[in-house]
């Protein structure tokens, strides 16, 4: 493909196929969200970490692709399917499975404590803003709403396991 505004920068814009759109459209912005997700999700299963979590989380980065052609569809006129109810079952069974793992949580924690902890505690965030950047997009599935809600508290839960396994005693912050 090539590139009309090479080396004259993009105007503010963001180009998909033929198409372009500015940057600040909530679309994009949910967009560049999902995305920088999905790249930290890489990262993470690239780390020290549980081999069930790298499938997980491979499983993850499948589903974001779905909700990213599902947002560009509907940004440029194309349909495509939103996730599938099933996607948010299995993510609740998960959180189920790994609250009753990591046991009850009393208090408010300090990330960190281990290394496989710290970056889903990290991707618990970035889950969390990529939930506020999809907000604003105007035709967005409902299933997608709802997972990317649910994403932070597998992410938050697994992170509680991975710093059990280690049998690390996670901080609470003193106020």
């Amino acid at each position: 493909m090539a590139l009309k505004h090479l080396g004259s920068g993009d105007n503010g814009k963001s180009c998909f196929g033929k198409k372009w759109a500015k940057k600040t459209c909530p679309e994009i912005e949910a967009l560049g969200a999902l995305d920088e997700l999905n790249s930290l999700l890489g990262l993470i299963r690239n780390q020290k970490i549980i081999k069930e979590y790298k499938n997980i989380l491979l499983g993850v980065q499948q589903d974001l692709f779905v909700i990213q052609a599902f947002i560009a569809g509907a940004l440029f006129g194309k349909k495509y399917k939103g996730l599938k109810e099933e996607k948010i079952a299995e993510t609740e069974k998960l959180i189920r499975k790994y609250s009753i793992e990591a046991g009850e949580i009393k208090n408010f924690i300090i990330s960190g404590e281990n290394e496989a902890s710290a970056w889903l505690d990290y991707a618990r965030t970035v889950a969390r803003r990529a939930e506020r950047r999809i907000l604003p997009v105007k035709k967005m599935d409902k299933n997608s709403l709802v997972y990317l809600n649910r994403l932070s508290s597998l992410f938050f839960v697994m992170a509680r396991v991975c710093a059990k396994k280690k049998s690390k005693k996670e901080p609470a912050p003193v106020y």
